[in-house]
């Protein structure tokens, strides 16, 4: 390793670190807002409304902050970003310690949802460096070490999960939102010095000339340039859409065999996999077809979930839901790496943003719609309708064990729509792409 690249190396260790800060706050307030409003109001309702802006933001902002990337250098906008959400919490701050807490137990009062939203925000625009990022693993890191590096931004997502999951309920009970905001003021300031301190090499943004800031048409044309590559993203949107049944009724189903106190100690261990599995690929990377990783990963993750709620089990449910979440980290990493190197820099962070915005938009969506369909077919299926008479003498019967058919089906889908993706002409096509494309 050169001594550019050596430098390049270690000034993207320090852009993870402090990556791993701002996720940390970034995460801590979003959390802290959901069980705080939950706290005040009572109202699942208010906790569900909140999901689904913050879902709907992240779909709609993800093309403007691709561009926002590509249109100026990725150092500039992470500092803009960090300091408006240092704006934001310290606004915050100031606004909670003079405002009357009372408020809040009325979800319908207007203060209480504007200030939400104004929070949201600040918590918000720290999306930008999820886009930025991989770009940055492109500029700065050799491609034979991208896959690792890519591996390792699943390990920094996983360690924040794991801090935030400890820490966001214990600052919310003991002093509300107060010290969550005061710590998020405080941190993002520190993060905003710490960042302006990095060095990132990028001499120069690449402007096409007459096209505008966000360009939709032009990113599809871009994706639809590159064989495979559109196919890919709707690939994965597709699983993500199949993911929103663990978004809608994991909790529900973990529930149903152990008490909400051991509920929240069995995900801080989970919360390990993404750290786990996120350490195995920036050791080993992902070899020498990111895209054959991706599809065995895909492959690992649905044939579990075909058989983890086979029977109401604690430790079958833990068990496979760590190798669940163990083997996510492979399928961004893939991802990331194959547009790393088939995407023009230019271009990347339209990318990122588009994928970003397609493939988000779909778990909220079948979170949205698979709560009435468990409710009104699935769990009368397995109580007291034909599931429970066939398969009810192995399989269990009651709502319990219909919840967990919905897993089985969507174990069992997801595993067909891999096994299709495989033998299809976009797969080879991308893999001929990747494999021929030249370096970055």
């Amino acid at each position: 390793m050169g001594k550019e690249t050596g430098t390049k190396m270690r000034n993207f260790y320090l852009l993870i670190v402090n990556s791993l800060v701002t996720n940390i706050i970034n995460m801590t307030v979003w959390f802290a807002i959901t069980f705080f409003i939950y706290l005040q109001s009572k109202s699942v309702l208010a906790t569900s409304i909140l999901s689904g802006i913050y879902l709907v933001f992240v779909a709609l902002t993800g093309f403007w902050f691709g561009s926002l990337v590509d249109h100026n250098k990725k150092k500039k906008v992470m500092l803009i970003a960090t300091v408006i959400s240092f704006i934001v919490f310290t606004l915050g701050f100031i606004i909670y310690i003079n405002i009357d807490l009372n408020l809040f137990k009325d979800i319908t009062n207007p203060v209480l949802w504007f200030f939400i939203i104004f929070l949201m925000v600040g918590a918000l625009v720290g999306n930008i460096r999820g886009i930025a990022l991989p770009t940055l693993v492109t500029l700065l890191v050799p491609e034979e070490e991208r896959d690792k590096a890519n591996g390792l931004l699943g390990t920094v997502f996983g360690v924040g999960f794991l801090i935030v999951s400890v820490i966001s309920g214990f600052l919310v009970g003991h002093s509300g939102l107060y010290l969550v905001l005061l710590l998020a003021s405080l941190l993002s300031l520190l993060s905003i010095i710490h960042l302006w301190t990095i060095d990132v090499p990028e001499n120069k943004i690449v402007h096409i000339d007459g096209v505008p800031k966000i360009d939709i048409p032009g990113t599809l044309k871009v994706l639809r340039g590159i064989p495979g590559l559109l196919p890919l993203i709707l690939f994965t949107t597709f699983n993500n859409f199949l993911g929103g049944v663990f978004m809608a009724l994991m909790d529900a189903y973990g529930l149903s065999l152990v008490t909400v106190q051991v509920w929240g100690i069995i995900w801080s261990i989970l919360s390990t996999a993404f750290i786990v599995g996120g350490i195995y690929i920036s050791k080993k990377g992902l070899g020498k077809s990111p895209l054959r990783s991706m599809f065995m990963a895909n492959l690992t993750i649905w044939i579990i979930s075909s058989v983890f709620t086979i029977q109401p089990s604690i430790y079958l449910l833990m068990t496979g839901m760590f190798i669940y979440l163990a083997i996510v980290p492979f399928i961004e990493a893939s991802e990331h790496t194959i547009m790393q190197k088939v995407v023009p820099l230019e271009r990347q962070g339209r990318v990122f943003g588009f994928a970003q915005s397609v493939e988000q938009a779909a778990s909220p969506l079948t979170a949205f719609l698979i709560g009435p369909l468990t409710q009104f077919m699935f769990i009368p299926f397995m109580t007291t309708g034909l599931g429970a008479k066939t398969i009810g003498s192995w399989f269990g019967t009651g709502s319990d064990r219909g919840i967990a058919l919905v897993f089985t089906v969507t174990g069992i889908i997801g595993l067909c729509v891999t096994i299709i993706a495989m033998k299809s002409r976009f797969y080879k096509q991308l893999e001929n792409a990747y494999q021929n494309k030249n370096i970055q």
